[in-house]
């Protein structure tokens, strides 16, 4: 099942972000896909300010994950632009992340598809017409 949304702003892409949230349960991974500026890391905010994470979410470009543990469920926020050979990867766990009982949110997961588990749930940002607008495709 696809579902289309043109985000006209932040704002939009915030609240959805909240909503996304609302609706994850433990052992979920969401694999956020677009070009750079798209607002993937603006989402994955959101997405750990819905869930109560109370640190600040930073960009894990280069430690590949960083790991929030004070929410309604644990977020292991992934970054793997910078990743050369998927045994990277498998060296830091990847596949133990999805079954530690949290939620996985993954930026540029497009680059490691093959490692994704079945029942990922695949978010897509693109650039809309209009300034700062996005359309994002969210496929369950």
């Amino acid at each position: 099942m696809e579902k289309r949304i043109v985000l006209k702003n932040e704002t939009d892409t915030r609240a959805l972000g909240a909503k996304l949230a609302a609706q994850m349960e433990p052992n979920q991974v969401y694999a956020l896909i677009g070009d750079l500026g798209t607002g993937k890391t603006t989402l994955a905010k959101a997405v750990a300010r819905g869930l109560g994470v109370t640190e600040t979410l930073t960009s894990p470009t280069f430690t590949i994950v960083q790991e929030y543990e004070t929410g309604r469920l644990p977020l292991y926020h992934f970054d793997v632009y910078r990743v050369n050979d998927e045994d990277e990867l498998f060296e830091i766990g990847l596949e133990d992340y999805f079954h530690k009982g949290g939620v996985c949110l993954i930026e540029w997961a497009d680059l490691i598809e093959d490692l994704l588990p079945e029942g990922t749930v695949t978010v897509r940002l693109a650039y809309g017409d209009g300034e700062g607008e996005r359309i994002c495709s969210i496929e369950r």
